[in-house]
């Protein structure tokens, strides 16, 4: 298996004295994703957790919607993984015009245009049960930073974290692409058979964008909480399923952007 962090030698500067020594970078490799014998996406991540990523990638773009649909996943090489699906699976294969090339940074690479992408919106979540403290609230991202192993010794990996009601953390992923923790994220829960997560928190080390969003509904997530900014798209998408949607997490305080139903222990000050 390829490692997730890599040492290269590095000239440290102080003042003007160099140091010669070795840093500790975190690996950005490609990862194929073939559907049986076609190739379906080439997407950039750091290794580790690839079947979640594919699992996770094939649902967010809701061509299956159960661990059901999924006969076998196989690395058939070196950054090569093969999904092969139920032949009685009712699944909503891909056009065949359309493929997917995403960088580390890339959520929405494979949308041909803005009417696929228009297309490709969420349902409306249904009414959520869920109920968190916003004292539990205010202690996730201390959970996420502390269980960042990557990021620790690299700082250069996004993080996604899963957790229960009484905000105790679940299931960690992290990546270089922030997309692609959440895939890892959620293929570990779809094969867990936990979606709908209709019962979770979401959290994001950095900002909320509208492809996240985007995936967090599609697994059934009812609260998205990120460390840094939404986009105004992943407001107005927010707003659109019914998603209660978490900005700036993080000194003791959170903006909420969409909805606050799930969140008790809120007292109003003019």
């Amino acid at each position: 298996m390829t490692s997730a962090t890599v040492r290269v030698p590095i000239g440290r500067i102080e003042g003007r004295i160099t140091r010669w020594v070795e840093d500790l970078l975190a690996v950005e490799a490609p990862l194929e994703i073939r559907l049986g014998s076609r190739s379906l996406s080439v997407t950039m991540r750091t290794p580790g957790h690839d079947f979640e990523l594919a699992a996770g990638f094939l649902f967010a773009e809701d061509i299956i919607s159960s661990a059901g649909h999924i006969r076998d996943i196989t690395h058939s090489r070196p950054n090569v993984v093969v999904v092969e699906l139920s032949p009685n699976a009712i699944i909503k294969a891909p056009s065949p015009q359309r493929g997917f090339m995403m960088t580390s940074a890339c959520g929405l690479c494979g949308k041909v245009s803005l009417e696929s992408l228009a297309a490709n919106r969420c349902p409306v979540l249904p009414p959520s049960e869920l109920k968190i403290d916003a004292g539990a609230i205010h202690r996730l991202p201390h959970q996420l930073r502390e269980r960042q192993d990557i990021f620790e010794s690299t700082g250069g990996l996004h993080a996604a974290a899963l957790f229960n009601p009484r905000g105790e953390l679940e299931c960690l992923r992290e990546d270089i692409g922030r997309h692609n923790a959440v895939d890892k994220l959620v293929g570990h829960a779809l094969l867990k058979l936990r979606t709908p997560l209709r019962d979770s928190v979401m959290l994001v080390s950095g900002r909320a964008s509208f492809e996240l969003v985007q995936k967090a509904s599609m697994a059934g997530v009812p609260l998205l909480a990120a460390v840094g900014a939404p986009s105004s798209l992943a407001v107005s998408e927010a707003e659109r399923c019914g998603l209660t949607l978490i900005g700036f997490l993080r000194n003791g305080s959170f903006n909420v952007y969409s909805g606050t139903g799930c969140i008790s222990g809120l007292e109003e000050r003019q």
